[in-house]
């Protein structure tokens, strides 16, 4: 009897803990002038999703096992070095869009919607997916912001039920790729200018909005909203949050920045991870 009502009080006192833990019920009113900004790579997704979605292609078929692993390897290379060489990614870039000039937009995004499906769901962390949710709870849009392909991130965000996003952004012309970016990678200062003018557009007062990201690249983009968080955060942003009083949000299962899927760097991921995707839809379009 005694055990019986030990455990009924344990049971009791949880319930309190948790009820009092819990935060308040969002309004279901819209805030128009706020938002959530929100980076993919290791952020919203268990490393790149631009090397899951070379994954999916490898899966394919359309290039070989041995052509996935030379570009992981190469790109962990460049996580461990936390080395972004301007000369490396210019020609990196330079190559990728001469793989995808002349592919149909229409086939890589249905390809990017049967990958995410496939591969990427399952790698979706979801501490920040109930994050992005609470903010759409409370009545805020939400928006990814990434190095990744526009149509790749549209993706992502569509599958999420998020409000958008905002990516790299590739010419087209007649619903093919023209081999030519609309200005640069969105990476670094660009998400900040990006974020900016967004604000601008929709009317956003961004000393109310919120950002989240892992990576110490993203500095400028967190710093420019009232409300920034580091999640899973590599050592230089844990550092700086810590300086200033950040928020940190660590879904890891251990504290230590460890390689989880493949946590490459996000300029270095996206463009490379171009390459391979490029390289593989060219031999799938040979093919055909």
């Amino acid at each position: 009897m005694k055990r019986l009502l030990r455990r009924r009080e344990a049971a009791e006192l949880a319930g309190e803990v948790a009820a009092a833990a819990a935060l308040p019920a969002p309004s279901a009113e819209p805030d128009p002038t706020a938002a959530a900004f929100f980076d993919v790579d290791n952020t919203m997704v268990r490393g790149a999703s631009i090397y899951h979605f070379a994954r999916g292609l490898a899966a394919r078929g359309l290039f070989t096992t041995g052509d996935l692993v030379k570009f992981a390897v190469g790109q962990a290379m460049f996580r461990v070095r936390g080395n972004e060489n301007p000369d490396h990614v210019a020609k990196a870039k330079e190559m990728a869009l001469a793989f995808v000039a002349g592919l149909k937009v229409d086939e890589v995004v249905l390809l990017g919607e049967e990958i995410y499906d496939e591969v990427m769901a399952d790698r979706i962390w979801s501490g920040t997916r109930a994050l992005a949710q609470a903010h759409l709870d409370a009545g805020q849009r939400v928006w990814l912001v990434t190095a990744t392909p526009v149509e790749l991130a549209h993706v992502i965000a569509r599958r999420l039920g998020l409000t958008g996003a905002l990516g790299t952004v590739s010419e087209t012309k007649d619903g093919a790729y023209t081999g030519h970016l609309v200005g640069d990678l969105l990476h670094g200062p660009a998400k900040a200018e990006a974020v900016r003018a967004l604000a601008r557009r929709e009317g956003l007062d961004l000393t109310r909005c919120s950002a989240y990201s892992d990576s110490a690249n993203d500095l400028p983009m967190l710093s420019l909203v009232g409300h920034p968080y580091a999640i899973n955060p590599d050592t230089e942003l844990r550092e700086h949050a810590r300086q200033r009083g950040w928020q940190v949000r660590d879904f890891r299962t251990t504290r230590k920045a460890t390689m989880i899927g493949l946590p490459i760097a996000a300029t270095a991921g996206a463009v490379a991870g171009g390459v391979a995707a490029g390289l593989a839809l060219r031999r799938h379009y040979k093919k055909h």
